[in-house]
């Protein structure tokens, strides 16, 4: 089979990415080895919210409409979106096709599937972030009799089985489900690295408003010092919950849950964590203080009326002594969460654009050393919004028009080569 594009991915990203192409008349297939939308359907936790608002949660060409602008949308909204999404645009997605293969054949490229191969001028990796989970060499050192989950397996506190709980990582995910399964009355252990603390409101209006308004969420993939850093910061600890309400470790220290640092080991049944807790939550808590410095400036230098006086959150404390040893057994916890991040499956990738990590090397999406694949959904691709859904509208109309230039050149080229 023969087409111009072929996307990989039918998720928010690769049905936007397909309504860019239409609007350009550029011949398109998108790929998705399941259903629109069913990833949010399976492979999240039962009671998960985006934590952005409503308001945001936007694609290209489409207006969803959301009951509540300023509520979060559960997963299974988000999935009805996306499918409501692709048949709006009349995205020509083909469901049920696994990509076993992407090769380089002579300037154009061949996508190999069970369902057929197909050769294309370009190809955009739209499958997402989260296909692996991230876990440590030592995660496999967790005793026999503990059950040992990532975070992409969890689904709520009944699936556990009886005892505490140690939730390895203190992102988003982490403190959501340290803060669900204290909820039951479980002992709860979180181990907390570095991590990004965050207020669900500042003076009255949502975070990601502050964010949007004052343009962090538009800084540029190209204008950072260390983009690579920047890309692996964890996600803030927020909840998208209808209270509002904030998660983070001070919070948690208020639920009973029980705080320590980074996870250095697993040996012989014991965890070994960092002994800098203290250091690591003063570093979060400047830089929430810088950020909220930098929002009430942007406010009081665009004469914003209508806000809340400045309240800033407390200080989070933890103990001066903190934990640095647990044995699993002893303590009774029988479960282990590693809410530790996920990498991308490039496995089927053959053209040689990974680099050692196995990471997809790329300047904003264009893969600069094979040109015609472009990559979207990641972290920070573009821009800081890029993280989140409504970030795919910027982002894919940058790409299309690289994309479209890219078509235009190669057709000058092969005209002139005739």
């Amino acid at each position: 089979m023969r087409t111009t594009v072929v996307i990989i991915g039918a998720g928010h990203s690769g049905l936007a990415m397909s309504r860019r192409l239409n609007e350009r008349s550029i011949d398109h297939v998108v790929l998705e080895r399941r259903e629109v939308g069913d990833s949010w359907r399976s492979d999240r936790w039962d009671s998960l919210r985006l934590l952005t608002p409503n308001w945001q949660t936007v694609l290209p060409g489409y207006d969803h409409g959301w009951d509540d602008p300023d509520g979060y949308a559960s997963a299974g909204e988000v999935a009805d979106f996306l499918s409501a999404y692709a048949r709006a645009v009349g995205a020509p997605v083909r469901t049920g096709v696994t990509v076993t293969a992407v090769s380089g054949t002579d300037r154009e490229y061949r996508v190999t599937t069970d369902q057929g191969t197909w050769d294309a001028t370009a190809v955009v990796f739209a499958n997402g972030g989260s296909g692996i989970p991230r876990l440590p060499e030592f995660a496999d050192a967790v005793p026999e009799g503990v059950l040992n989950l990532p975070a992409k397996s969890y689904r709520s506190p009944d699936q556990l089985p009886p005892g505490g709980v140690l939730v390895v990582g203190a992102s988003a995910s982490g403190v959501q489900l340290a803060d669900e399964l204290a909820a039951t009355g479980r002992a709860v252990t979180l181990a907390a690295g570095e991590h990004v603390r965050m207020p669900r409101t500042y003076r009255g209006r949502d975070v990601f408003w502050w964010m949007d308004a004052a343009g962090v969420l538009d800084e540029r993939w190209d204008e950072l010092d260390d983009i690579v850093r920047a890309r692996h910061v964890p996600s803030p600890q927020l909840v998208g919950s209808p209270e509002r309400r904030d998660v983070d470790l001070r919070s948690l220290i208020g639920r009973g849950v029980r705080i320590a640092g980074r996870v250095g080991r697993v040996r012989d049944g014991v965890v070994q964590f960092s002994g800098g807790l203290a250091n690591t939550v003063r570093l979060a808590d400047l830089k929430l203080e810088r950020l909220l410095d930098r929002f009430d400036a942007w406010a009081d230098e665009a004469g914003v009326e209508g806000l809340e006086a400045p309240a800033r959150p407390e200080p989070t404390e933890v103990d001066a002594s903190p934990l640095l040893e647990l044995d699993l057994r002893r303590e009774g916890i029988g479960t282990v969460v590693w809410a530790t991040g996920y990498r991308p499956d490039f496995s089927w990738l053959e053209v040689p654009v990974l680099d050692y990590k196995g990471r997809l090397s790329h300047d904003g999406g264009i893969v600069t050393k094979a040109p015609g694949l472009y990559l979207l959904g990641a972290t920070l691709l573009r821009r800081r919004r890029s993280s989140y859904i409504g970030g795919a509208g910027q982002d894919t109309a940058d790409l299309a028009d690289h994309l479209d230039a890219h078509l235009g050149a190669r057709t000058r080229i092969l005209d002139t080569a005739s």
